[in-house]
C-alpha cells in the first residue's frame, strides 16, 4: 500500500469519525455526554486538518479556488430562496 492511498484512507475515516462525533454530539442526552462528544468532535476536526494539510502539500488533495463570481451567483441564489 502506497503512503497516497494509506493517508486517503486515514481521511476518510477520519471524516466518518467526526460525522459520528457530530450526530453523538447532537443526540447527547445530558450535558456531561453533550460535553464529551463535542471534546472528541474537536479533537477528531483536528486530526482531519493534520491530515487535509499533509495531503494538500503533496498535492494529494488538490482544491481549486472557485471564481468570485461563481460563488456570488449561488449565494444570491440562495438568499432569494430565503426570502
Amino acid at each position: 500500500m502506497n503512503d497516497k492511498l494509506l493517508m486517503d484512507d486515514l481521511l476518510t475515516s477520519v471524516k466518518a469519525q467526526c460525522d459520528l462525533f457530530l450526530h453523538a454530539t447532537i443526540e447527547s442526552s445530558t450535558p456531561d455526554v453533550h460535553e464529551a462528544f463535542n471534546n472528541a468532535l474537536f479533537e477528531v476536526l483536528r486530526i482531519q486538518n493534520e491530515v487535509y494539510g499533509k495531503m494538500a502539500a503533496r498535492n494529494w488533495y488538490p482544491s481549486d479556488q472557485a471564481p468570485m463570481n461563481k460563488v456570488q451567483q449561488v449565494e444570491q441564489k440562495f438568499i432569494e430562496q430565503a426570502q
